[in-house]
């Protein structure tokens, strides 16, 4: 059977590819003059000038689960021998 038989088909793909592109290229033109550029304009140069505090790397950590907000730590030091226990006198499979 030659492949010219499954023309409409591959027609039909080639549609769906170019409107599934087109639409994706429209999507990255936008976010780029309608997103970037203006982010690049305010807090880019805001922050290339100094006009913003310095970057605090503590205020996005992960904070542990005993420096949380509202949680109540019950076994903050479990023991025994399970799987996913991880210190030097017990045999987890880890």
């Amino acid at each position: 059977m030659m492949l010219s038989a499954f023309w409409p088909f591959y027609q039909f793909l080639w549609t769906a590819y170019f409107v599934t592109m087109f639409l994706v290229g429209f999507w990255c033109i936008f976010m780029f003059f309608g997103y970037v550029i203006p982010l690049w304009l305010s807090a880019g140069l805001l922050e290339y000038f100094g006009k913003t505090k310095p970057f605090d790397p503590e205020e996005v950590r992960r904070k542990i689960m005993t420096e949380q907000e509202g949680v109540e730590l019950i076994f903050s030091n479990p023991k025994g021998h399970g799987p996913f226990l991880h210190s030097h006198d017990s045999h987890g499979h880890h």
